[in-house]
């Protein structure tokens, strides 16, 4: 009897001890799959975010693809991790017509390059963190083996000229205020640190060569504002010089 006893608190304890490692391992899981659902739903947010943002760089129906692509591919992912969920299965609906949209723009519009500049900086900044954040998008997507490598390449070279064009410009629009308020040392600091950024770019293109020029033709037209500066400030102290030498030398004054 005793033994039969003894037999039975055994098995309720290993009957405890298997539901609890069930229930820990039942916990686990549905943790990692919120986890997992979270990082797929970051991923769409994001996506939805740059594509908001793109409207502050000129039209790229190309970019627009990719991301609504992605925001896709991580929304089936959250649908199998949660097939029951009616907002998922509309969410993936959704995306699906926003791809299909997205790719007759991109198969029926070219990209347009003009690009204008705000004047504003906190818009500049924005724009320079929406690139550097599409550049990262479009390297993870080629990692991991969503996006073909002629596309990353187009894209990412797209973005870099634009990255380009923020960062000289910004430059060049300093010097251009240092020089009308006739700053030419700050000046020339400016348009020399322009001038090194776009010599030292890897990708050369039709626009630095031609912003190479415009600012070798402004360097020049400070060096002669400098000289003819300096020249006037010789001058000036020559001629203060030469002043005090008379007040030295005249005759003194009889009483």
């Amino acid at each position: 009897m005793i033994i039969i006893i003894i037999g039975l608190i055994v098995l309720l304890v290993i009957g405890v001890v298997v539901v609890n490692a069930m229930q820990q391992h039942k916990a686990k899981q549905e943790q990692e799959r919120r986890a997992q659902s979270a990082k797929y739903k970051a991923i769409i947010d994001e996506s939805e975010e740059l594509i908001v943002n793109l409207n502050n760089l000129p039209p790229s129906p190309v970019l627009i693809e990719i991301l609504n692509r992605r925001s896709l591919n991580a929304a089936k992912a959250m649908r199998q991790l949660t097939p029951a969920s009616k907002h998922v299965k509309q969410k993936v609906q959704e995306l699906e017509a926003a791809l299909e949209s997205s790719k007759n723009a991109s198969s029926n519009q070219s990209a347009d390059e003009t690009f204008i500049l705000p004047d504003n900086e906190q818009q500049l900044v924005s724009i320079l963190q929406t690139i550097k954040k599409l550049r990262a998008m479009l390297k993870s997507e080629q990692s991991k083996g969503a996006l073909d490598a002629q596309s990353y390449g187009q894209q990412d070279l797209r973005l870099d000229a634009m990255q380009l064009k923020i960062g000289v410009e910004s430059i060049i629009s300093r010097g251009q205020k240092a020089y009308s308020k006739e700053m030419l040392g700050s000046a020339r600091q400016y348009f020399e640190k322009a001038l090194q950024t776009l010599m030292s770019h890897p990708h050369q293109s039709e626009y630095t060569r031609v912003k190479r020029s415009e600012i070798e033709s402004q360097l020049e037209d400070i060096t002669d504002a400098l000289k003819t500066t300096n020249a006037k400030d010789a001058a000036k102290k020559a001629k203060d010089e030469e002043n005090d030498l008379d007040m030295l030398f005249q005759p003194k004054k009889k009483w």
